[in-house]
C-alpha cells in the first residue's frame, strides 16, 4: 500500500543514516476505502493529496514534541515520506489513518515532501499552538492553517543525503 509517513528532519537522518525508521506509533496515512467514502468527488490523485495534507498536520505534532527537547537543532519543517509498505487502515482514528506494520526500509520509501526554508515562521508559529488548534481554538486553527498554505517540496530518496547536508 502507498503510505504517507508523518516526519522531521531528525527522522529523515535516521533513515538516511540506519536504512530505516519506525514511523512513530506506527502510525500513517493513505487512500483508505474510507477516504474514498468520505468524498463525493476527487481520482487518486486528489485524494492522495489529502492525505499527504493529514501527514503534514501529524508532522507539526512531531515537531513540537522534537522541539521541547534541548538538543533539538535541526530547523523546523514539516516532512512525509512517500513509502510502500504493509498497513492496515484504522478507521476508528480517522478517514486516511493507517497502521504500519514493522519498520519501513530505505527501498521502500519512494520520496519525501519537505517544507522549504520560507515555511519556518509558519511552522514555528504552528507548532507553539498545535494542541490548541487540536482542542478548536479558532485563532490557533488559523495559525496552523498559514503553515499548512505553505507547499511542500518534493524529494526524491537519492537526494535525501543532500538535502540534509545542507541544512
Amino acid at each position: 500500500m502507498r503510505v504517507y509517513i508523518p516526519a522531521t528532519l531528525a527522522m529523515l537522518q535516521q533513515l538516511v543514516a540506519d536504512g530505516s525508521l519506525q514511523p512513530l506509533s506506527g502510525t500513517a496515512f493513505a487512500v483508505t476505502p474510507t477516504l474514498r467514502e468520505s468524498y463525493a468527488e476527487g481520482d487518486d490523485e486528489e485524494l492522495a493529496e489529502v492525505a499527504i495534507g493529514e501527514a503534514a498536520l501529524a508532522s507539526l505534532r512531531l515537531l513540537a514534541a522534537e522541539s521541547e527537547r534541548a538538543d533539538a537543532e535541526l530547523p523546523l519543517r514539516r516532512a512525509v515520506l512517500i513509502a510502500d509498505a504493509d498497513a492496515t487502515p484504522r478507521p476508528d482514528l480517522d478517514d486516511a489513518v493507517v497502521r504500519v506494520s514493522g519498520r519501513v526500509n530505505l527501498d521502500q520509501v519512494v520520496a519525501a515532501y519537505v517544507d522549504n526554508s520560507g515555511a519556518e515562521p509558519a511552522v514555528k508559529a504552528a507548532i507553539a499552538v498545535i494542541d490548541d488548534a487540536d482542542l478548536g481554538d479558532e485563532d490557533a486553527e488559523f495559525v496552523v492553517g498559514d503553515a499548512a498554505d505553505h507547499p511542500l517540496a518534493w524529494y526524491g530518496t537519492q537526494e535525501l543525503p543532500f538535502l540534509l547536508e545542507l541544512l
